[in-house]
């Protein structure tokens, strides 16, 4: 992954000058004062480790699985905001890790959480780095390393009969489909992090892919894990499901490091779809698609793909870049419905949408703006760097919401951001879509664009805290897929109340008592800390 942007850097284009000059125009966007810091030009403490402890942990793993060099240690820098990579770009590294180690199993992953314990040396489990939200930035610590799991990146089993398979937690999720593809499964999980973001911190974080409406979100798909604590060994998931007490597999599943180091996941299956068919539909308003997206979640059918943007967003066309601007005020909101599976399935799941799409409103569009948005639904990321080199800001935030709460949720979000951004003289253009429905209520993902300004980072930070706090007041959750981190972690203590914050500190305490694993992240401090 590019150290200081996302993904390959052979995929990423400038952004064409019409679109330049649309920016330029619309929102005061100007070239940023200075280009991004190269790698060979930045700078970096000395590690904090000393050499007893680089040896004793290249002892557990091999002198060329623990890397305290620049380069590892600035790949391994923070995650992938937006204010991640504006710090990256500038060369600042105050939260690089002291050293990166790389284990090759369960067995050493326990050896090494023990080590830190005793030492009291922080760990951050890092699997593709593509963390949003202060996942991979502890606080507090005197040192810390990355424990890179990109060595752990094998399909263990497949479980044909019971359709399901077992993953080590360092496999990125294209060579994930491309193993199971090899036995005719596919895991049908595919975030927009898709090409770089790792199964165990698909886990980790709770992830919702693209096509959640019908594979279901990833914990969903989760039956089985295994965990190393500095206390020992979790083995969770004797069955699909079971009334022995509660569940501790939902225990790690979001718990972000916190907890322990997921090894392995044990994962439901499904035979890779013979067919695939993704549609376009517009409705006059997003309230109109909104209310057409509620009636197939709730009485179906329930396509496997099922999106709405709102009409700004459906205006800009935002994850095409040569298309941004190229739309009209009339264009209305843009859905893209999908299915996928055996083609007689296909078919008549599809035409039974279509009657409850038309019966609410919606115009059929063809397989024109579905086959589109396929094709670049892993875009995004890359058309936020080239938005960065020229100047521009571009961030998005997401949260979730009963039916009931969606309209008075998104207008306070979309006015929460407007307006502080205004006020600080970059007025934003504010996107949204729904990108995951539920029988009871959808998310809701905003883009945020403006122009940098003289301080984006602290711009933004006044921008996303009133809108975390628009989200508490309007009922939403803090976060519906990208997870706590530090950046939500006040907020999220608010959700759950004193006691699940101590019910959290609780479970900390008993798996983690030296207080080394991602320290900071998730768990709410007591009061004083």
């Amino acid at each position: 992954m590019l150290w200081s942007g996302w993904g390959d850097p052979a995929k990423a284009a400038p952004l064409p000058e019409p679109t330049v000059g649309l920016l330029r125009d619309l929102l005061g966007v100007r070239p940023a004062a200075a280009p991004p810091v190269a790698l060979a030009e930045i700078e970096i403490a000395a590690p904090r480790l000393p050499g007893a402890d680089l040896n004793a942990l290249a002892g557990i793993v091999g002198d060329a699985n623990v890397r305290a060099d620049t380069e590892s240690r600035v790949r391994h820098t923070r995650g992938k905001s937006t204010p991640d990579l504006l710090r990256i770009r500038a060369g600042e590294t105050s939260d690089a890790p002291d050293a990166v180690v790389l284990p090759g199993g369960h067995d050493e992953v326990l050896a090494v959480l023990r080590l830190c314990a005793r030492k009291r040396i922080a760990v951050v489990p890092f699997g593709g780095g593509t963390s949003v939200v202060g996942g991979l930035a502890p606080r507090g610590v005197a040192a810390f390393i990355a424990l890179d799991l990109r060595r752990m990146d094998a399909l263990v089993s497949v479980d044909e009969v019971s359709r399901t398979a077992v993953l080590q937690p360092g496999l990125r999720a294209p060579a994930a489909e491309a193993l199971l593809a090899e036995h005719g499964f596919t895991l049908g999980h595919f975030p927009q992090s898709f090409e770089w973001a790792s199964i165990g911190g698909f886990a980790a974080a709770r992830s919702s892919g693209q096509a959640s409406a019908g594979y279901g979100r990833f914990d969903d798909m989760v039956v089985g894990l295994t965990v190393a604590t500095p206390e020992g060994t979790l083995d969770l998931g004797r069955a699909p499901r079971s009334a022995a007490g509660p569940d501790l597999r939902q225990l790690v599943l979001g718990s972000e490091g916190a907890f322990g180091v997921i090894t392995s996941v044990r994962v439901r299956v499904r035979p890779v779809p013979q067919a695939r068919r993704y549609e376009g539909w517009r409705f006059a308003s997003f309230g109109q698609g909104a209310a057409a997206l509620r009636r197939l979640a709730q009485d179906g059918p329930l396509p496997t793909v099922l999106r709405l943007s709102d009409e700004t967003e459906t205006m800009v066309g935002l994850a095409d870049p040569a298309a941004i601007g190229g739309g009209s005020p009339s264009a209305g909101c843009l859905a893209v419905v999908g299915f996928e599976g055996v083609p007689e399935r296909v078919a008549e799941r599809r035409a039974r949408a279509a009657d409850v799409l038309r019966d609410a409103g919606g115009e059929p569009l063809g397989t024109g703006p579905g086959d589109k948005w396929e094709h670049g639904r892993f875009n995004a990321p890359y058309l936020r760097d080239s938005l960065l080199d020229v100047g521009a800001f571009v961030e998005t935030l997401e949260t979730a919401a009963f039916w009931s709460d969606i309209p008075g949720l998104y207008e306070a979000v979309r006015s929460a951001l407007t307006g502080t951004l205004s006020s600080t003289g970059t007025p934003p253009l504010v996107m949204c879509h729904i990108s995951h429905v539920y029988a009871s209520g959808a998310s809701l993902y905003f883009t945020v664009v403006s122009a940098q300004g003289e301080d984006p980072i602290a711009h933004w930070d006044r921008a996303k805290h009133a809108a975390n706090d628009a989200i508490a007041r309007a009922g939403g959750t803090i976060s519906h897929h990208h997870g706590v981190g530090t950046d939500h972690r006040d907020w999220y203590a608010r959700e759950i109340g004193p006691l699940g914050a101590a019910v959290l500190r609780a479970v900390k305490e008993r798996v983690d008592p030296a207080g080394i694993l991602n320290p900071g992240v998730l768990v709410p401090p007591a009061a004083g800390e």
